[in-house]
């Protein structure tokens, strides 16, 4: 149980997907663009009881319009936005999660000691010739951002398409595992079927 509050939520059709999946969760869906928001109440009208409304909500803002949350869920947002957008990801969990509360993010990323996909290669390339300030980041930048607001990667796992799930956690002892398998999936499967191709906030 508890309530999870879902960053840069897209269209919503993942988030209804969680919902209906963990039906004892209350899911929070949040987007800064007004055209997103618009979907996700779409998709919200018809989803269950514990989808909530979604919030207009801006990772850069010093104040968000949520006081807490038990969990923290982020997909592929981090490499469609400014870096600032990545800190202040960081900066909000840090004030809302409670002490052992997980952040969760799920998208492509790159790592110093790990070859890169090609194809995640091309892709980095196509988003800064979009924007230079987008692209893919480094998992070892990330983290250690997140350890210095008190958020530390407990948990690394290899998803479909070149794609990692990264856990962090808020006062957790930090880790690096290497995991194969899919324990994490049911987190991000629906979510690796509905990705949609997005800019992330603005900054």
């Amino acid at each position: 149980s508890g309530l999870v509050l879902e960053i840069a939520s897209g269209t919503g059709e993942h988030a209804l997907a969680f919902a209906r999946r963990f039906s004892n969760l209350a899911w929070q869906p949040s987007d800064p663009d007004p055209e997103a928001l618009a979907s996700i109440a779409a998709w919200q009208a018809e989803g269950p009881d514990n989808l909530r409304p979604p919030i207009q909500l801006d990772v850069c803002a010093a104040e968000w319009p949520v006081s807490g949350a038990d969990a923290m869920l982020c997909v592929n947002m981090v490499h469609i936005a400014p870096w600032e957008a990545a800190l202040g990801l960081l900066d909000g969990a840090a004030r809302l999660l409670k002490p052992g509360a997980p952040l969760i993010l799920y998208g492509p990323w790159l790592e110093a000691d790990v070859e890169p996909a090609p194809s995640n290669l091309a892709f980095d390339q196509s988003l800064r010739a979009r924007d230079p300030r987008w692209g893919l980041r480094l998992v070892e930048d990330f983290a250690r951002e997140a350890a210095g607001r008190g958020l530390h990667l407990m948990e690394r796992r290899l998803m479909p398409s070149n794609n990692l799930m990264l856990r962090f956690e808020k006062g957790g002892r930090s880790t690096k595992l290497y995991c194969f398998g899919l324990g994490w999936a049911s987190w991000t499967r629906a979510a690796h079927r509905r990705i949609a191709n997005r800019a992330g906030p603005t900054c």
